[in-house]
């Protein structure tokens, strides 16, 4: 059993009859009081993200966890589906498991966390960034280039992204998953 001294980002704990990553954390000792460690969890389930303080030395339940790299294939209304680059075996994830999925393209290798007591997928992330192609592009408005202008492009999975005047449809960008912004074009 670990302690809320031990909290970081990514650890997986369970809480409130739920299991949450921690996505956010701060220790604080006050000057007067006792420590504490705030925290922002993002339960692995639903989705959800709640606001929760533990005191210093509070007991929480670490859930133990192991990641795997598995190929996305393909998605139905439901959810997306993926295949394990080792066995392949498949596996199936709800839609509100992975962060950002409009920016998932088929054939790209994506990190499972798994709960290592029987396997049951927990979430899914992303790489911090992909590489995607303009399909549609905002014509740049001549003259708005005094400033850091940006306009509105849809890459090949269907994803808005603001871009720089300078982007046109057919141009590959690279995109941070974190956000979903624009970080740079790809040069051929």
């Amino acid at each position: 059993m670990a302690t809320s001294n031990d909290i970081r980002k990514g650890l997986c704990i369970e809480y409130s009859n739920d299991i949450f990553k921690v996505i956010e954390f701060l220790h604080v000792k006050p000057g007067k009081g006792p420590a504490f460690v705030r925290t922002k969890l993002k339960s692995v389930t639903n989705g959800k993200v709640i606001d929760n303080t533990f005191s210093a030395g509070h007991k929480i339940d670490e859930v133990k966890v192991i990641t795997r790299k598995f190929q996305y294939l393909y998605d139905d209304e439901n959810g997306f589906h993926f295949m394990n680059n080792d066995d392949f075996s498949q596996l199936y994830l709800n839609k509100e498991m992975i962060e950002n999925s409009n920016l998932m393209k088929a054939g790209e290798e994506v990190t499972i966390i798994l709960k290592e007591a029987d396997e049951t997928p927990l979430s899914a992330e992303l790489p911090q960034s992909v590489y995607l192609e303009v399909v549609e592009a905002d014509p740049g408005v001549k003259g708005n280039t005094a400033t850091n202008a940006l306009k509105n492009a849809f890459v090949e999975t269907g994803a808005r992204v603001m871009v720089p005047l300078f982007i046109e449809a057919g141009d590959k960008i690279k995109v941070s998953t974190e956000d979903g912004s624009y970080l740079e074009r790809v040069k051929e």
